[in-house]
């Protein structure tokens, strides 16, 4: 009997331990399709700029619902961040480019984090299965209520 409920206790745990590394990993997941969104946001403005003539206003978001007018001095030339604070100066071609290998990249990591997320649930439903076969076998009779996935 105490060996059951050891294992009993071990399969609780390693269900906590999996419900909280399932949860890190959706909010992995969501902040990956947060950046492609934003990515793929930016790479429709730039192919919209890329067509902009000189002079054109447009406005700029500053967040929070609030623009700012600007004036577009030239619609073929942006500015990129390249990491570690520097940016470098690119065509809209180039910087489309860039934009869709980072969309790649990203698409590639959440695709492994969604494997990770399906893994983990199917660990997560065999050990619910076997807290419940443990469940059974201490207490004949009685059922008691495991969190499912």
């Amino acid at each position: 009997m105490a060996q059951r409920d050891t294992e009993l206790e071990g399969l609780v745990v390693e269900l906590q331990l999996l419900e909280t590394a399932l949860d890190t990993l959706q909010t992995r997941v969501g902040l990956v399709n947060a950046s492609i969104n934003e990515l793929q946001l930016a790479n429709t403005t730039v192919e919209g700029l890329k067509t902009e003539q000189k002079g054109s206003t447009i406005l700029v978001p500053l967040g929070g619902g609030a623009y700012m007018k600007a004036t577009i001095e030239d619609g073929e030339r942006f500015i990129v961040g390249i990491g570690a604070d520097v940016a470098v100066e690119k065509t809209g071609t180039a910087t489309q480019e860039d934009m869709g290998s980072r969309i790649l990249e990203l698409e590639r990591a959440r695709n492994a984090l969604q494997q990770q997320v399906e893994q983990t649930i199917t660990r997560m439903e065999a050990v619910q299965r076997q807290v419940r076969e443990r469940t059974q076998q201490t207490a004949p009779g009685t059922t008691q209520n495991v969190r499912e996935a």
